[in-house]
């Protein structure tokens, strides 16, 4: 399976920002998506979750401020992400984990967000 993500960027504390995820590849299909957030010298950490159908989770920072959704048809996941702060700053990773049980990983995006 592989993933591609686009999105991210600069904007300022406040502000807008929403991050894509396509997989492709996996032929069993796919079954939990997600994006998760490393910022420098941290740990990777959850930020939201999303089941095939629909259920999600939020990491406690973030609730109220991003949505994670999905298109199953077109194997994509998103993270619209408000009300921006500069913790928010980070590479974004997006996670599927495939039917059959394989976890795979998306080559990150920087969000970055000024104060």
């Amino acid at each position: 399976v592989q993933l591609v993500e686009s999105g991210g960027g600069l904007v300022q504390a406040g502000g807008s920002l929403s991050v894509t995820c396509v997989a492709s590849g996996s032929k069993f299909g796919i079954s939990d998506m997600g994006w998760y957030r490393q910022a420098p010298g941290k740990q990777r950490d959850l930020v939201a979750t999303i089941t095939s159908g629909g259920s999600t989770k939020y990491a406690d920072s973030v609730k109220g401020r991003f949505t994670i959704s999905r298109d199953n048809a077109k194997n994509t996941v998103y993270l619209q992400m408000n009300s921006l702060k500069a913790e928010d700053t980070a590479v974004y990773y997006c996670n599927v984990l495939s039917a059959m049980g394989s976890l795979y990983w998306g080559q990150g995006t920087q969000v970055t967000v000024s104060s």
